[in-house]
């Protein structure tokens, strides 16, 4: 039986020389490997009271509308900059060469609400921060963290679980 791991393909020098980028593509694509991904990504919440799952944008969309589907809870998108309707909360975070900010609805949850954060791949984590500091400053709470892929050599792990966050990620790949 394959893994979810065996599901993801590996593209050298992509977006950079030296990047070996992990495609999900091929993941979603096959209908077994995508319904095994999103069982393992529910798989420590079922039967946890979640209010809504938020996705990452973009590959976080697609994720997070099936979990939340499965989970039979709404689904709530953290976008880039400028690309909701109106009133937002924005979070800007460090990229390697400059800054970036994301943003939510002001009304996307409630205080008090528990959020499960939901997104393709775990690097350095500094979006996952900026998308659980967006629900926080709603007054909601992250219920946990998930991610189809863990990117450990650049330590997004263990900053989310610094901030006291759980983490689950269905698999992982080194560097090399």
């Amino acid at each position: 039986m394959k893994s979810v791991r065996d599901y993801i393909r590996t593209i050298v020098d992509f977006p950079h020389e030296g990047i070996l980028f992990r495609d999900v593509t091929t993941l979603f694509a096959d209908p077994r490997g995508f319904r095994i991904c999103i069982d393992q990504l529910l798989e420590p919440w079922a039967g946890m009271r979640i209010d809504r799952v938020a996705g990452l944008e973009a590959r976080g969309f697609i994720l997070g509308g099936a979990v939340a589907h499965q989970l039979s809870t709404g689904f709530v998108p953290i976008r880039k900059k400028g690309k909701l309707p109106g009133a937002t909360i924005s979070e800007a975070y460090q990229l390697e060469y400059g800054e970036a900010v994301v943003e939510v609805h002001d009304d996307a949850m409630l205080p008090g609400e528990r959020i499960l954060l939901v997104d393709d791949l775990l690097a350095t984590g500094g979006t996952a921060e900026a998308g659980i500091r967006l629900i926080e400053r709603l007054g909601a709470r992250v219920a946990g963290c998930a991610f189809v892929v863990d990117l450990p050599d650049l330590g997004g792990r263990a900053r989310l679980e610094r901030m006291g966050m759980e983490v689950h990620a269905l698999c992982a790949f080194d560097g090399k």
